[in-house]
């Protein structure tokens, strides 16, 4: 518990607000993801679309969105990207949009799960396995309880 004065409130509230906390255990997370995947030539966000599309062969633009909680618009613009550089293709039947695994994409899949063990190997010296899972729930458990706040 913080005591104001201590001469530091202001520091004091910033760490025990979870806004504050969790975004700035995102930018740092970020850090260490940004490194992992840098081998790949892709930002982690693009490698795990794409390492979803890899997975199912063709996949509705819109459940890469609701599996990944990025709004169309972002899944848009990571799909171009990625088009661009001939990693994956777009295939429309009717107004469904489906994103498709191309050979140039899929030659990528080995180097991807290897950012992701090195991302993974990374977290396993900060936290144990038991803190990891605890973490997970509890973070499931926030954004469970808050996007039902926003139905």
């Amino acid at each position: 518990m913080c005591n104001g004065n201590n001469g530091n409130e202001q520091e004091c509230m910033l760490n025990g607000c979870l806004f504050f906390s969790t975004t700035k255990l995102a930018r740092a997370f970020g850090k260490i993801a940004e490194e992992a995947f840098k081998k790949t030539g892709l930002s982690p966000s693009h490698a795990l679309l794409l390492y979803l599309v890899n997975q199912t062969g063709s996949i509705h633009q819109k459940e890469i969105g609701e599996r990944l909680h990025l709004t169309p618009s972002t899944i848009t613009r990571f799909v171009e990207k990625l088009e661009g550089k001939r990693l994956v293709s777009k295939r429309t039947e009717g107004k469904n949009v489906y994103i498709c695994t191309t050979e140039d994409g899929l030659a990528l899949m080995e180097e991807i799960i290897k950012a992701w063990n090195v991302l993974e190997d990374g977290y396993k010296d900060i936290l144990t396995e038991e803190e990891s899972g605890q973490f997970i729930r509890i973070s499931n458990k926030l954004l469970s309880k808050l996007n039902n706040q926003e139905e």
